[in-house]
């Protein structure tokens, strides 16, 4: 193996991966996969749901796997889905006590850079969302790109109920967000994003951060850390984006893995 892609660390302390979508990985199967994160230390993962047709399939992966845990939700993409009879799904699998391991409400928020909903739609969805998140006394896992104003007007409606609050997963957004995120009592999520070289908002919005308010993510399939960029990304990855975390908090590789482990846990209680 190249230098550029060295093996993957096994770091000693256990990792929580707050975001992936297992469903959606295709370069192996998932007992790989989740046999290949245990190999490095992944204790604990979240699979993410997005759409009304994979709802029922992230509780089954949870149920298959112990150590996997989901949410319930849909991404902004898809908010011309949202609708009554969706709004009813969500609600009677978070209702129904054999669904223990979900542990959110999401991925909800909004999305102007791609809007492949109507801007309407997809607030009407995430406030609808956050509202059920209140209810049921959840956190939430939120998307937000170009649309930090309308994020931040929304939020201010819901942040005081919201008790558990939750996390702005991915953060790519401007520093008003992620300030006016930490203020409330939200986590960010940092990816392979920070990562990249023309990412230097990012690391901006981390260096913000409190380490206390840091989770770490890959958000897999998608946006794979250096210096394997180019490949599926997948939870075994998180070592990297740990490391580059560390470099820019000038901090010990370690007190990142214990921060980020206490982080998750006292976000999402598994």
């Amino acid at each position: 193996m190249s230098k550029s892609r060295r093996e993957i660390p096994v770091p000693l302390q256990p990792i929580i991966e707050t975001h992936f979508h297992l469903d959606m990985l295709k370069a192996a199967t998932r007992e790989e996969i989740v046999s290949k994160t245990e190999l490095h230390n992944i204790e604990k993962m979240i699979t993410i749901s997005t759409n009304p047709h994979n709802l029922d399939e992230v509780i089954a992966i949870s149920e298959t796997f112990k150590q996997i845990y989901c949410t319930q939700g849909l991404h902004p993409h898809e908010g011309k889905e949202w609708n009554d009879e969706v709004k009813a799904h969500v609600i009677r699998n978070l209702k129904d006590p054999k669904n223990k391991k979900i542990v959110a409400v999401g991925e909800i928020g909004l999305d102007f850079y791609y809007s492949k909903s109507p801007r309407d739609e997809q607030i009407k969805a995430f406030e609808d969302q956050l509202q059920i998140a209140c209810d049921f006394d959840l956190p939430v896992v939120i998307h937000s790109r170009d649309a930090d104003e309308d994020t931040i007007a929304v939020l201010k409606n819901f942040s005081s109920t919201l008790k558990r609050k939750g996390v702005i997963h991915s953060f790519t957004s401007g520093l008003g967000l992620a300030q006016f995120s930490l203020d409330e009592g939200f986590y960010l999520g940092f990816n392979g994003i920070i990562t990249f070289k023309n990412a230097e908002n990012v690391r901006d919005a981390l260096r913000i951060t409190p380490m206390n308010r840091v989770l770490l993510e890959t958000d897999s399939p998608f946006l794979t850390p250096d210096p394997y960029r180019g490949m599926e990304n997948a939870p075994y990855y998180l070592p990297f984006i740990a490391e580059k975390i560390a470099e820019v908090k000038n901090v010990t590789l370690e007190e990142v893995l214990a921060s980020a482990y206490k982080n998750s846990f006292d976000l999402f209680r598994f």
